[in-house]
């Protein structure tokens, strides 16, 4: 845990702003902490934290807002930490850019675990002054697919020659379709895949889980141009999960 890995905390309530901010100092990291939204929003702009966590119920700009603004300049995780328990607004959250979700109270421990997994999968090149490639070293290959270009190494896509934006979570998601090609990848499949989990370890997968990866997919599809009817990219198998579309001929 050494580098110059910066965490920002965006929390208005005194008493679990210092407990996340504890837990992610002693996760190894350089803690910053803003009280409103729009502090939060400049500290991620002259930070370029690795991570970011953000409260839900801010008291100038709601963090669904914030969340859109972050994403508009940074790759950062994004988790949420919110005391609302709809569904709703959790599908509103993860669709305006954070990559997952606790409910208050949550366990210190389960945080530093969500982010611990998120800090395993590698950030882009662009986040690098050395021009590395990739932060784990190592080397996953690239993909070509009906005009979709990804490569791994660099943490970039492209369609028909046009490079696109997407954030970690939704790269990552692409990424294990085309690795998987036409065989299905179950939704909890998926869930494993973000936390870093190489096979069924037996670990809990709810369905708030699974359906933050739908949530997540269709994110992907808006941003790849993609339709459901009549797949280029995602196909969905109802039901089970997803797999890659079939290949034009």
């Amino acid at each position: 845990m050494s580098d110059s890995r910066v965490g920002l905390v965006i929390e208005d309530d005194h008493d679990i702003r210092e407990l996340v901010r504890v837990v992610l100092t002693q996760a190894g990291f350089d803690v910053t902490v803003a009280a409103t939204g729009a502090e939060g929003v400049l500290a991620a702009k002259e930070l370029n934290p690795a991570v970011i966590t953000l409260d839900l119920g801010l008291p100038d700009i709601d963090g669904f807002e914030v969340s859109r603004q972050i994403r508009q300049f940074s790759d950062a995780y994004i988790v949420m930490l919110t005391a609302r328990a709809e569904e709703l607004d959790t599908l509103i959250g993860l669709e305006s850019g954070a990559d997952d979700y606790l409910t208050k109270p949550f366990r210190p421990r389960e945080l530093r675990a969500r982010v611990a997994a998120m800090m395993r999968r590698p950030r882009s090149t662009s986040d690098s002054s050395t021009g590395n490639t990739s932060s784990s070293g190592e080397d996953r290959g690239s993909f070509t697919h009906n005009g979709l270009d990804l490569s791994y190494d660099s943490r970039t896509v492209a369609v028909d020659g046009q490079e696109l934006s997407l954030t970690r979570t939704e790269f990552d998601l692409l990424h294990a379709l085309l690795e998987a090609g036409r065989m299905v990848r179950t939704k909890s499949d998926l869930v494993r895949r973000l936390r870093d989990e190489p096979y069924d370890v037996g670990s809990y997968i709810s369905e708030a889980d699974e359906r933050s990866i739908e949530v997540h997919m269709g994110n992907l599809r808006k941003k790849l141009g993609d339709s459901p009817q009549n797949p280029r990219w995602l196909q969905t198998v109802r039901g089970v999960g997803y797999r890659l579309a079939p290949a034009n001929s």
